[in-house]
């Protein structure tokens, strides 16, 4: 992203230093970090400082960078670290290369973490070096670049590209030697057999699986070729494609699983790691046409679309979605809807100014994609603050049409996961939504810390995705607490990191089952209420044996008690485990 002159927001970077305080305050109650309490101070100073200039606001990311010690969560001194690179480009510091290497070596040291490739940040170095005219630090940055790439088993005309720009350089230092050795790689590359061949496709007995994820999205292209900076955070018009995502066979569910440098892995493979391929934009007649092809061909009426939350990138977002339809094992179309996350920790703020707009574009592709695409049930998950986006849309999509008209619902199932949503907006929202969907449901937790930060944000107003004693209920929806999951503090992924959650997600969908009908949920009594809440809880369901029996009988179109006993019997040998799955199967398929 290039910014010139002064034109970088202040109040833009300022609101996310005070939301990084904020939630460094937040988790400072907790005991297990109190350390981090002496991290307070700086920051929530650091917050509320008022810069007028570039200038200033990089000497407070400096100060907070030279306070981050070893107890501050490395999500946020990336986001800061980030944040230094946006603000030396716009200041055009003669820094800014090491500053990105900097970016880059974090990233390679917390890769397990922040799921972030380096190899381009030490790309974009180089580039910084060769304008600053250090060429030797320009080779150096790229020769990092190009071992991570290799390691990642990248495609070899991009390999070979990175080679001919590392002869060039290597020329303008003199260093002849060097740009002969890197002619040579790149020709070797080049004349190998399967030279065309990318990672993704190399060999079919590597160990992965290819999930298409279809995509729409408001995010401006960043003129990039590689898929995982295909998409910036830049707003753009509303475009449509296909994207390819692999998944190893030895894949955890729930897990998007990333290089790891204590299993001495520095790059991304897919026989081991979930990778964004490739990212093909297309038409929106070849899309929707796409997609009606798809369910045809896999003889299925049945989509889902995905809207992801704050602190979010497109790749991320399509691995999300690759995941819930592989883990699922969802025979229809999975398709991921991404707006303009920042994909920074930092970037809560700036997240906010662009959800609702896209919440319009949104409510227009829902239309389309119902009227269009072929499915007949289109269900749809929403995360986090993609909840102020689809909230948006329903309702606008319900204020454009007359229920009284409708046969049946528009939507299947509507699954509103951690919305950061005012809960009395959202209690009112839900309400205009309701015959749109076949069912709506709330996953909530009272352990989800970016929630009680925005809550902070937000003047203590309640955020509707918090569980808990408080928990919002509703006679138009299900309110289930997931608390008993757990919950990473900042990723907060609970509906898509648990098998568990998954389970209840596949019921969803499946069988459109009631809440007493579904595994692991169980009543809560809260003094005589007469709206009903559910809590999840743990250890109560065979999750792995659960995902098979369930995704086959559901690809199977099993509807009987009989065919779903022979199914069991079939593929679960262990006659302990089929006692404690087939009561669970039963009470799904059963009236």
């Amino acid at each position: 992203m290039q910014h010139s002159g002064t034109e970088l927001s202040a109040p833009g970077i300022l609101s996310r230093l005070v939301f990084a305080a904020l939630l460094a305050l937040t988790l400072s109650a907790q005991p297990a970090l109190a350390q981090q309490a002496e991290l307070e101070p700086d920051l929530v100073a650091l917050g509320l400082m008022a810069a007028d200039t570039p200038a200033e606001r990089l000497a407070e990311v400096e100060a907070a960078l030279a306070d981050a010690d070893r107890q501050m969560d490395p999500r946020f001194v990336f986001g800061l670290l980030q944040e230094r690179v946006e603000l030396l480009e716009a200041l055009d510091d003669p820094r800014l290369g090491d500053a990105l290497v900097a970016v880059a070596r974090f990233g390679v040291r917390h890769r397990d973490l922040l799921q972030a490739d380096p190899a381009p940040w030490f790309e974009r170095a180089a580039d910084a070096y060769v304008g600053a005219g250090a060429t030797r630090n320009a080779l150096a940055a790229l020769e990092m670049a190009i071992d991570l790439r290799a390691a990642a088993n990248a495609p070899t005309e991009r390999l070979a590209a990175l080679l001919d720009r590392m002869a060039e350089l290597a020329d303008a230092a003199g260093n002849e030697a060097a740009a002969e050795r890197s002619r040579e790689r790149a020709a070797a590359l080049r004349t190998a057999p399967f030279a065309a061949t990318d990672g993704a496709t190399r060999s079919a007995d590597e160990g992965f699986t290819e999930v298409e994820v279809f995509y729409a999205t408001d995010r401006k292209r960043t003129g990039a070729d590689e898929p995982n900076r295909f998409f910036g955070f830049e707003r753009g018009d509303l475009q449509y494609g296909r994207a390819q995502v692999t998944i190893p066979n030895r894949h955890r569910p729930g897990a998007i699983e990333v290089p790891s440098i204590w299993r001495l892995e520095f790059g991304a493979s897919p026989s081991r790691h979930v990778i964004l391929q490739s990212v093909e934009p297309v038409p929106a007649d070849a899309f929707f046409g796409a997609v009606s092809t798809r369910l045809q061909d896999r003889g299925s009426d049945e989509a889902f679309i995905f809207v992801h939350g704050y602190n979010v990138t497109f790749e991320a977002a399509a691995k999300r979605a690759a995941q819930l339809a592989y883990d699922m094992k969802f025979a229809g179309v999975p398709v991921v809807y991404s707006w303009p996350s920042r994909g920074a920790t930092t970037g809560y703020i700036a997240d906010t100014a662009v959800v609702r707009l896209s919440g319009r574009r949104l409510s227009h592709f829902l239309e389309d994609f119902v009227r269009r695409s072929g499915a007949r049930r289109v269900h749809l998950i929403a995360h986090s603050m993609g909840n102020r986006a689809l909230t948006d849309a329903l309702e606008l999509l319900a204020l454009r049409t007359d229920p009284a008209n409708l046969p049946r619902p528009v939507f299947g199932q509507v699954v509103f996961a951690a919305p950061d949503v005012d809960a009395g907006l959202f209690a009112e929202m839900i309400r205009t939504i309701r015959p749109l969907a076949l069912r709506q449901t709330l996953y909530a937790s009272e352990s989800d810390w970016a929630l009680a930060v925005s809550r902070k944000l937000h003047g203590d107003a309640p955020r509707a995705g918090q569980g808990g004693d408080s928990m919002l209920k509703s006679p138009v929806l299900d309110s289930i607490d997931m608390s008993e999951l757990g919950q990473d503090m900042l990723a907060h992924g609970y509906f898509a990191d648990e098998s568990s959650a998954l389970i209840d997600l596949m019921a969803l969908f499946w069988r459109n089952a009631a809440p007493e009908r579904r595994c692991g949920l169980e009543a809560v009594d809260d003094g005589g209420s007469t709206l009903p809440l559910w809590r999840y809880r743990t250890g109560v369901c065979q999750e792995n044996a659960l995902l098979g029996v369930l995704g086959h009988l559901r690809n199977q179109d099993t509807d009987s008690i009989s065919a779903a006993r022979e199914t069991i019997a079939a593929i679960v040998s262990d006659e302990a485990l089929a006692d404690v799955v087939e009561p669970v199967v039963m009470r799904l398929i059963g009236e």
